[in-house]
């Protein structure tokens, strides 16, 4: 074990972190709205030192078979080695699978999107929404800060107009808002030294034996869970994990500008 795991280890089992946070205490997080022009909608998370980028684009396309009335969602991430060294050009790799299954679980599975609203013409037309996250500074917690960014970016999305052949017209968007429901928050937990700590930097992610993402409702449901490393967590530090779920995705919600999303 090098030094500085075990200063980590020491700090955690006395209930103190490097940058002097509580165990369950979120670094500073700043959303800001639409700093793309050119995308449907946008926007920037930060927390802390990590910094994510999210851009909604709309196209119209042909409905999955299964699903002739309903649009599409698509979530995709891609890790620059300008977030962070240890990333690398070329096809998306494990960890920015991984992240944008995550994102694209908890919307999917809170049903975010109405997506039978996004029909456009049934069995043949139908809008299809693409979520493109892009990290521009990994300090750690890249799930959380991409999955709050995910989310704000979409409230922010505009639809554009389509002209009589049901073609895009880009230069020009509606004030029509995406069909939301709800706006579901990932909260995620890395366990450390037999301890669950919120909002991992990047030294305590190297640290951690295990982490656990909870995305949550704003009526406070579970929609998705997704656990990763080798280690186990027991039912006492699960219920634990669940609860700081729900209350810490409360207090991010409160973060974007319209955080009550009515039927």
């Amino acid at each position: 074990m090098n030094v500085q795991k075990q200063y980590i280890f020491s700090l955690v089992s006395n209930k103190k972190r490097m940058d002097n946070r509580s165990l369950d205490e979120f670094r500073k997080v700043v959303v800001e709205n639409n700093p793309i022009e050119q995308a449907e909608g946008s926007a920037t998370v930060t927390m802390g030192d990590t910094k994510v980028l999210v851009g909604v684009k709309l196209a119209v396309g042909t409905p999955f078979p299964d699903t002739p009335n309903e649009g599409v969602l698509m979530v995709g991430a891609e890790l620059s080695p300008m977030a962070h060294p240890d990333f690398e050009t070329g096809p998306p790799g494990e960890i920015a699978i991984e992240l944008a299954r995550i994102v694209d679980r908890g919307i999917r599975e809170s049903h975010a999107i109405d997506t039978e609203k996004l029909c456009i013409k049934k069995g043949e037309k139908v809008w299809m929404v693409f979520v493109d996250i892009q990290p521009l500074n990994h300090a750690g917690n890249l799930i959380d800060a991409s999955g709050l960014a995910a989310i704000a970016a979409l409230i922010n999305t505009r639809m554009p107009k389509l002209d009589e052949d049901g073609k895009i017209i880009y230069e020009e968007k509606t004030s029509e808002s995406l069909p939301l429901k709800d706006v579901p928050i990932p909260i995620t937990l890395a366990k450390i030294n037999g301890h669950l700590v919120v909002d991992p930097d990047v030294e305590e992610e190297d640290a951690m034996s295990c982490r656990i993402t909870i995305s949550t409702n704003s009526e406070g449901n579970v929609c998705a869970i997704q656990k990763g490393g080798s280690s186990d967590l027991s039912m006492e530090e699960f219920e634990k994990a669940m609860e700081l779920s729900l209350r810490k995705g409360k207090e991010l919600r409160k973060h974007l500008k319209h955080h009550s999303i009515k039927e």
